[in-house]
C-alpha cells in the first residue's frame, strides 16, 4: 500500500480560512495597531470562512488524509454545519466585544487572535476521522479560552475563573488522551471507523477490563467538555469570572465542540450498549442537577451557566436511548444523533441571543450584575428587553420561541422512538422545573423597578440602584441581538432544514 496520500485542498478550505483569519489578525494589529481595523479583519475572516464552509458543504461529502478506506478528514453536511455555526457564533462574539475593545479593557490584537484559533479548532473538529485529529482540534478549540477568559486583569475573579478553567480543563484532556491511549492499544486503531468497525467484530475485546477503562476514560473525558454533571463544576465559575462576551462564546461554540466530540466517538467509534447506559445516567444527572441549582441563583450569568449545564443534559438525553435494544437500531440511532446536533444548533443560537441582550442591557466592560439588577429593564429598553424574553421563554421550551419547543420535542420523540419512554419522561419533569427560573427572570424584565435603599445612595452605586443601570449602545451589539433573534424565530418556523442536515 502506498504511503503517499492525495490532499484535497477543496475539503481543507474552510479550515485553512480559519486559520488564515488568525495569521491576519495578527498582521493587522502588528502593521496598524487600530482595534477597528483588527476587529474588522477578525469578522470579515469568520465571515469567509462560514461562507466557504457552506461552499464546500453543499458539494457533498468530501475526504482526504486517507489510507484506505480511512480518512482522517471527512467534511460533509454535519461537518458543514458545524462550521458554519461556529463561523457565526465567532462573528458574533466578536462584534458583542466591540464595547469592550474599544475600552481597553482587553487587547485587541491577542483577544481577535486568540478567537480565530479557538474558531480553527471548531472548523476542524466536525470533520475529525481520527482521535488524534479530534482530541486536537478539541484542545485548539478549547486552550484560547483559558486565556480569554481571565482578560479581565482588574478583576479576581476573572482569574480565578482562568486557574479553575485551566486545571479541571487539563485533567479532563488527560483523560481523554489516557483512554485514546488505552482504545489504541486493544484495537490497533485509531480512526474511529476503523475502532468502531473491530469492537463490532471482536466482541471479546468487549471483555477486556482494558478496553472497558478505555471506553470510561474516553466518554468521561469529554464529559468534562460538554459540563455534564458530576464534570460542571468548573463551568459556573468560569462563566461569571469571563468577560460577558467571552462567557457567551464559552456557553456556545465551546459547548458545541464538546458535543460534537463525543458525538463523533459515540456514534463511529465506541460500542453503544456500553456507552449508552453511561451517557442516560449523565443526561438525567445533569439536567436534573442544572435545574434544581438554576433555581437558586441570583446572578444572572450564574444562573445561565447552571442553565447551560442543564441543557447539556438534554443534548445527552437522546444518546442515552442507546442503552435499549430497541434504542440501536438503525433507524432510531440515526434519529438520537440527529436530535443531539439540532437540539445543540437550537441552543447555541438562542443562548447567543440572551447573552448579547444581557450585554445590551448591560453598562460597558460590566460583568452580568444580579437579577435583580434587570428589574424593569423592560420600561426603560422594551425591545432588548423583548429580545432577552423571548431567548429565555425559547430555552424554556415555550412558544413563541418555536426553536427551543422543537428542540425539546425532536428530543422527546427520538426517546420515544428508541424505546426510552422513561427518560422521556425525566426530560418533561426537567423542563417543567426550568420552567420557574426562565419565567422568574423574564418576569423581572417587566417588574416594577426597586426603590433605593435610604434615598442618598449614588447612582449606579449600593443595592438599591437598579435602576441606574445604563445600557451599552453600541450598534454591533444591537445587530448582533437583533440577528440572533431573527434567526431564533426563524429556525423555530423551519426546524426540519436543520434536523435533516444534522442527520446526513
Amino acid at each position: 500500500m502506498s504511503v503517499v496520500q492525495s490532499v484535497d485542498n477543496v475539503a481543507l478550505l474552510p479550515a485553512y480560512l480559519a486559520a488564515g483569519t488568525a495569521v491576519l489578525v495578527l498582521l493587522a494589529d502588528l502593521l496598524v495597531a487600530r482595534h477597528r481595523v483588527t476587529l474588522t479583519t477578525a469578522a470579515v475572516g469568520a465571515a469567509a470562512t462560514a461562507l466557504g464552509a457552506v461552499l464546500v458543504g453543499a458539494g457533498g461529502e468530501r475526504r482526504t488524509f486517507c489510507v484506505g478506506p480511512d480518512c482522517s478528514y471527512v467534511f460533509g453536511g454535519r461537518a458543514a454545519l458545524v462550521a458554519v455555526v461556529v463561523a457565526l457564533l465567532t462573528l458574533g462574539v466578536l462584534a458583542l466585544s466591540g464595547p469592550l475593545l474599544r475600552a481597553g479593557q482587553s487587547p485587541a490584537g491577542e483577544y481577535c487572535f486568540l478567537l480565530a484559533c479557538s474558531m480553527t479548532g471548531g472548523v476542524v473538529l466536525g470533520a475529525a476521522g481520527d482521535l488524534i485529529t479530534l482530541i486536537v482540534a478539541l484542545e485548539t478549540l478549547t486552550l484560547p479560552l483559558y486565556v480569554l477568559v481571565g482578560l479581565r486583569r482588574d478583576s479576581l475573579a476573572s482569574a480565578e475563573a482562568a486557574v479553575t478553567f485551566f486545571v479541571v480543563s487539563v485533567v479532563a484532556t488527560t483523560l481523554t488522551l489516557l483512554g485514546a491511549a488505552l482504545l489504541y492499544a486493544a484495537t490497533g486503531g485509531l480512526h474511529l471507523g476503523r475502532i468502531g468497525a473491530i469492537l463490532a467484530d471482536r466482541t471479546d475485546l468487549l471483555d477486556l477490563p482494558l478496553t472497558t477503562a478505555a471506553v470510561a476514560l474516553v466518554v468521561l473525558g469529554l464529559a468534562f467538555k460538554v459540563a455534564a454533571v458530576p464534570f460542571h463544576a468548573w463551568a459556573p465559575a468560569a462563566y461569571d469570572g469571563a468577560p460577558l462576551p467571552v462567557a457567551a462564546y464559552l456557553s456556545t461554540a465551546s459547548k458545541l465542540g464538546g458535543v460534537v466530540a463525543l458525538l463523533a466517538v459515540v456514534q463511529h467509534a465506541l460500542p453503544a450498549d456500553v456507552t449508552g447506559p453511561v451517557l442516560a445516567l449523565l443526561a438525567v444527572l445533569t439536567m436534573t442537577v442544572g435545574n434544581l441549582v438554576a433555581l437558586r441563583q441570583r446572578r444572572t450569568v450564574r444562573l445561565l451557566a447552571w442553565s447551560s449545564v442543564a441543557q447539556a443534559g438534554y443534548i445527552l438525553a437522546p444518546l442515552g436511548a442507546l442503552a435499549l435494544a430497541s434504542g440501536r437500531t438503525a433507524d432510531a440511532r440515526t434519529a438520537a444523533y440527529a436530535a443531539a446536533v439540532a437540539y445543540a444548533v437550537f441552543f447555541v443560537v438562542l443562548e447567543l441571543a440572551a447573552f448579547a441582550a444581557v450585554v445590551a442591557l448591560r453598562p460597558a466592560g460590566a460583568d452580568g450584575g444580579t437579577v435583580d439588577d434587570l428589574r424593569g429593564a423592560a420600561r426603560r429598553h422594551p425591545w432588548r428587553a423583548a429580545a432577552l424574553g423571548l431567548a429565555l421563554v425559547g430555552l424554556a421550551g415555550l412558544p413563541p420561541g418555536l426553536a427551543g419547543l422543537f428542540a425539546k420535542v425532536t428530543v422527546v420523540r427520538s426517546l420515544l422512538d428508541g424505546g426510552a419512554g422513561w427518560l422521556a419522561v425525566v426530560v418533561a419533569v426537567n423542563a417543567v422545573i426550568g420552567l420557574a427560573y426562565y419565567l422568574r427572570l423574564t418576569a423581572t424584565l417587566w417588574a416594577a423597578p426597586a426603590a433605593p435603599v435610604g434615598g442618598s445612595a449614588a447612582p449606579g452605586v449600593g443595592p438599591g440602584a437598579t435602576t441606574a443601570v445604563v445600557p451599552v449602545r453600541a450598534r454591533t451589539v444591537g445587530v448582533v441581538l437583533a440577528v440572533a433573534t431573527v434567526a431564533a424565530l426563524v429556525l423555530g418556523l423551519a426546524p426540519q432544514l436543520v434536523l435533516d442536515v444534522a442527520a446526513r
